[in-house]
Formats: structure tokens, C-alpha cells, sequence
């Protein structure tokens, strides 16, 4: 019996918990829902125009580095540049793959300036067709973009 009563309370508490009042819209910070108030933090405090933010445009999202042997590093620099009305900042850039390592400019790119994000792919344990990709995280709109590195890999003998 006292279970059946534990039951129904928590129950109970849960329910009135868990109530969204849909009593009609509420302004973020008057006590709208959660949804409301997410903010991509690479854009948070910048207009919601997204003419006015950064854009990244890169001369090509794509490299093949044709086929290489077994154990090479293969490097590329992915160039871009910076089409919006405002600094582009890049927060991060990450690869597909641990054999992938990107690097890319800790100083903001001014509208208009133009930067690059290099790929040192090690083919080391690697055989047959790869490709991996590199996502950037960036201040622009959208906030992630991707370039790919790819090619073949011929095994040690």
C-alpha cells in the first residue's frame, strides 16, 4: 500500500513538473521555452541577419591527392576567403580521422582577407581509397563547413 502511494506522488510531482503552459507564445527571458534561448555561441550577440555575419568561401572543398604509397604524409592548404561584412573568426577545425590533422589561422580574417586551412593526411596503417573530411567551425553562417581530402593508397609490399 505505501508503494502504491509513493507511486502516485511521485507520478503526480512529475506530471506537474514536467507541464509546459500553452497558453499562447512568451518572450525569451519572460519565461518562454528552452528552445528560445539556444544560441549557436560562435554567433551569439551578432545580428540574426545573416547578410551581416562572416562568410567563408573556400576556392575548392574538395583535394585528391591521387595515389600514394603506404606510410607518406600528404599534405594541402584549402584556401578561402572571407566573402561576409565582418571578421571571420575560426573556433575550431576537426578531421574524420586522427590521421588528419588540421590547422588553420588563430587571428581573425578581415571582410574580404583570405586565409588557409592546411591537412597533413598520414597514410601510415592506411591502404586502398581514403577520404576524409575536415569540419571547421566558424563565426559564419552556417556555423560548420567542410573540405575533404581523398586519394589512394597503395599498400607496403
Amino acid at each position: 500500500m505505501k508503494n502504491s502511494y509513493f507511486l502516485l506522488i511521485a507520478a503526480s510531482l512529475a506530471w506537474v513538473a514536467c507541464k509546459n503552459d500553452s497558453s499562447g507564445v512568451q518572450k525569451v527571458g519572460e519565461g518562454g521555452t528552452n528552445s528560445d534561448m539556444i544560441n549557436n555561441p560562435a554567433t551569439a550577440g551578432i545580428p540574426t541577419d545573416t547578410n551581416q555575419l562572416a562568410r567563408i568561401v573556400f576556392e575548392e572543398s574538395e583535394f585528391d591527392f591521387g595515389t600514394v604509397k603506404e606510410g607518406d604524409v600528404v599534405t594541402h592548404s584549402f584556401k578561402f576567403t572571407n566573402t561576409g561584412k565582418v571578421p571571420l573568426t575560426i573556433l575550431k577545425a576537426r578531421s574524420s580521422c586522427g590521421c588528419t590533422v588540421p590547422e588553420w589561422p588563430e587571428e581573425p580574417i578581415p571582410p574580404g582577407g583570405t586565409g588557409e586551412i592546411s591537412a597533413r593526411f598520414n597514410t601510415e596503417g592506411k591502404s586502398e581509397r581514403q577520404k576524409k573530411m575536415i569540419t571547421v567551425t566558424a563565426n559564419t553562417y552556417p556555423n560548420e563547413s567542410r573540405v575533404v581530402i581523398s586519394g589512394d593508397v597503395t599498400p607496403e609490399k
